[in-house]
């Protein structure tokens, strides 16, 4: 996460500062109406700009992904670059419309305007001025339609399926925009950095839009697939479904993730991979809980020799440092990505010290039993947590049963209130916060 809040801090203080080689908070004289001006300018330019670069980040580019330490950390950004051009959309909306109603309700005296010969600028701004009237009818509409979109992707309760269809209209709202942005910019800005990087977020933008419109977004790393074998375990709600691909999946490290589709109206959703790669077998396991409206009908939807489709690999959850001891959390489903790592310490274990600590409000015997035999022969320490029984874990308990946690990375994958409030103690007892890894599965 510390990644992806420095590239959010700094890009917001980066843009401010080239906007302000361009223009000025303190315009002279200083009134309301020069003040608006330059608001809506600014607020303009950066709302357009957060949209921008959120649109890039919903092509799942590739090339971001190690920098921004995985695409659940490159959603998380998305999110907030999202509500970062909704609330920067507001108020730019605010100084220009709210201006003209308290204009209307005698509020405020608009100053008179100043006569404009259109023929005496160059030709291109000539353009921009003819277009200005349509342009702000637009903008207006498509921000009405971009707010009550980003509203209902913030909503918990809004069902995925209808998230998934109603999101992707935003594409077309932010083509709206960006002809609005682009027409309404200040002119003299486009001679300056701020205009010249507002060029390239604007194409950036754009082509993004079209990649999410046409379906093209994560096209190269699709694969076809067949699925071979289903298991399913009722006492916890979980179906393990074993998918035989077709050539072309590059391989993957455990605790990566892939969108899945068996289902053309469902769209893809994303699983964690619960099996190590082997190139000779070309296999992947998905373990899935039952949880949202999708995953619940799984256990009737999938059969034995159903064609799927999946994406990926994605993320960097992959067990990567340096320390010679590792603690491993996984709470309820969040066991996956631990399933595939045992599964890739059986034919390598090296000498590095691990204890795996998974926490479940719900038992089955049988996956009990599956989990302690792949810890065992991975030569991990598993520590059973059944709430209802066991209470729940806590930071305490952790240090009870490994006294050298000071040496230890951890890795956490489950609710993320919880692994927030684990590193949250844990860093105030000494450990450092680059050690706690973090699964941010959350795609909305």
């Amino acid at each position: 996460m510390k990644n992806v809040k420095i590239v959010f801090v700094i890009g917001l203080l980066f843009l401010t500062a080239l906007w302000m080689l361009a223009d000025t908070f303190s315009p002279v004289p200083f009134t309301y109406f020069s003040f608006r001006s330059v608001f809506i300018q600014y607020s303009g330019v950066i709302g357009i700009a957060a949209m921008s670069v959120s649109m890039l980040l919903a092509t799942r580019v590739k090339w971001l992904e190690r920098p921004l330490n995985g695409l659940d950390k490159m959603y998380r950004l998305h999110k907030w670059l999202g509500i970062t051009g909704l609330v920067f959309s507001v108020l730019h909306w605010w100084w220009a419309q709210g201006t003209k109603w308290m204009v209307g309700w005698g509020w405020l005296n608009r100053p008179e305007k100043k006569a404009q010969n259109i023929e005496a600028f160059p030709q291109l701004q000539q353009w921009f001025l003819e277009q200005r009237s349509l342009a702000e009818s637009i903008g207006e509409w498509a921000f009405y339609l971009a707010v009550l979109l980003i509203i209902l992707a913030l909503l918990k309760s809004f069902p995925y399926h209808l998230f998934v269809k109603t999101h992707k209209w935003l594409a077309i709202v932010y083509l709206l925009l960006a002809y609005h942005s682009a027409v309404l910019i200040k002119y003299d800005y486009w001679s300056q950095p701020i205009g010249w990087l507002t060029v390239v977020m604007l194409i950036a933008g754009s082509v993004s839009a079209l990649i999410v419109l046409t379906g093209q977004v994560g096209r190269s790393r699709k694969v076809q697939g067949e699925i071979i074998s289903l298991t399913s375990y009722p006492g916890i709600r979980v179906i393990a479904s074993t998918i035989k691909l077709n050539p072309g999946w590059a391989g993957h490290r455990p605790g990566q993730f892939a969108f899945v589709s068996s289902k053309k109206s469902e769209r893809a959703h994303p699983y964690t991979i619960a099996s190590a790669w082997n190139e000779q077998e070309s296999t992947l396991t998905f373990v899935v809980k039952e949880l949202g409206d999708w995953t619940k009908q799984l256990s009737q939807w999938l059969k034995v020799g159903m064609p799927v489709s999946v994406e990926g690999p994605y993320g960097c959850f992959d067990f990567k440092d340096e320390r010679s001891r590792q603690i491993w959390i996984g709470a309820g489903i969040g066991v996956t990505p631990f399933i595939a790592k045992m599964q890739h310490l059986m034919k390598d274990r090296g000498s590095r010290e691990v204890d795996f600590f998974h926490v479940t409000a719900d038992y089955d015997q049988a996956a009990i039993d599956k989990l302690k035999e792949a810890a065992s022969k991975a030569n991990v320490r598993l520590h059973i947590m059944i709430t209802p029984k066991d209470g729940r874990l806590t930071p305490d308990k952790i240090r009870e049963l490994v006294p050298d946690w000071q040496n230890a990375s951890f890795w956490f994958c489950g609710p993320s209130e919880f692994g927030s409030a684990l590193q949250h103690d844990f860093v105030q007892h000494g450990l450092d916060a680059n050690d706690y890894h973090q699964e941010l599965f959350a795609m909305r």
